[in-house]
């Protein structure tokens, strides 16, 4: 709930800066229509079944033109985690090498110990040297780590297969030319959850990983309207993000000054430069995250904090600790396209009154 008295549109909420977020306006406004229109197999050639199919086809066009994909190489996931395994395990054959980084997602890393991964060092400014690979071996890349809002230079010079992760940034980064296979999440661009995107630049080496009867990505199961709802809030969100960024990095940029001039003892992973505009993460020095959530929480203010996943677990980052910044006392920012400076300078405010409190 609002502490502020900041009115903002419908969906959003005052002093929310989880990474989640509620769906997008202009696709809930659509929701019940696409239910309406949706629910036919569109496999079949009934009246119902081919308008869901035009449906089916106008969202893989939508999706096609924002994240830099042919409409053909589009398909849906209702797990998007399943997508980890569907890009890279499918593109391994015996003899291939499988890289990834110190701060991929724990999905690479039950991966990497299945298929015996080498383990890339990341430096204290979130870069990555990466091998130039050969052509059978396998790189997973992310565009954007989602804890600490890095964003990844491009593997250009790797000449491997490429899994590229864009779980976290949504359309914000596009794809490099030598990608191979890409993931998306709805909720990156506020579409609804249980829905990944998902894309193979060259079906001749792709190879279904799962038990199958066919090369069928898609699952016959998959929700069309959830299909249609994600695809107009990703078109909603991208014109949203367009016209907000440059406040959002104005915030982003008001924030790091503070906690450097006013709390002090933080460490604030990358740089306005090195990251995105709406994610931000920092760690304080003697504080326990726990605490400090807990005292964000009863003022009215959400944050994430520990892991990227949850505020309620606070096992220490993997990421931070392969970054070498402080492992404790951490909070991870999401400033969504609603977020004001009303917002940002009440959560400053209350931050510095529970953290000198928490130092006493």
């Amino acid at each position: 709930m609002s502490t502020t008295g900041t009115v903002l549109r419908v969906g959003s909420i005052t002093n929310q800066f989880q990474r989640e977020s509620p769906l997008h306006p202009a696709a809930r406004a659509f929701i019940a229509d696409a239910f309406d229109r949706g629910w036919a197999d569109p496999s079949k050639i009934h009246g119902e079944s081919r308008q869901a199919a035009i449906l089916l086809n106008e969202a893989k066009e939508i999706f096609a033109a924002h994240l830099g994909i042919r409409s053909n190489q589009v398909d849906f996931l209702s797990d998007p985690a399943l997508g980890f395994h569907l890009g890279s395990s499918s593109v391994l054959q015996e003899g291939s090498r499988f890289y990834f980084s110190a701060v991929d997602r724990s999905e690479i890393y039950a991966l990497a110990n299945l298929h015996h991964g080498e383990k890339l060092s990341v430096a204290l400014d979130g870069s990555i040297a990466y091998p130039k690979g050969r052509p059978t071996d396998l790189l997973s890349w992310q565009t954007l780590n989602g804890e600490t809002g890095i964003i990844s230079a491009q593997p250009s010079e790797f000449t491997g297969r490429l899994f590229v992760d864009a779980s976290a940034s949504g359309a914000a980064i596009a794809l490099p030319q030598n990608w191979s296979t890409a993931l998306w999440n709805s909720q990156a661009w506020e579409g609804p959850t249980g829905l990944g995107v998902f894309a193979v630049a060259d079906r001749s080496i792709w190879r279904n990983p799962l038990p199958h009867i066919d090369q069928r990505i898609s699952s016959s199961e998959l929700s069309i309207p959830l299909v249609m709802a994600s695809a107009i809030a990703l078109e909603a969100h991208t014109r949203d993000y367009a016209e907000n960024r440059a406040s959002l990095l104005l915030y982003n940029n008001r924030i790091r000054q503070f906690l450097a001039a006013e709390i002090g003892d933080v460490d604030i992973a990358g740089s306005s430069n090195t990251t995105v505009p709406y994610l931000l993460s920092f760690s304080l020095l003697y504080i326990d995250a726990e605490r400090l959530v807990n005292e964000l929480t009863r003022q009215g203010i959400s944050v994430d904090s520990g892991s990227a996943c949850s505020s309620a677990n606070m096992e220490p980052s993997h990421v931070l600790a392969a970054m070498g910044l402080l492992t404790h006392g951490n909070v991870r920012m999401t400033l969504h396209n609603q977020t004001t400076l009303v917002d940002v300078e009440a959560f400053l405010k209350t931050l510095k009154i529970i953290v000198e409190d928490l130092r006493k």
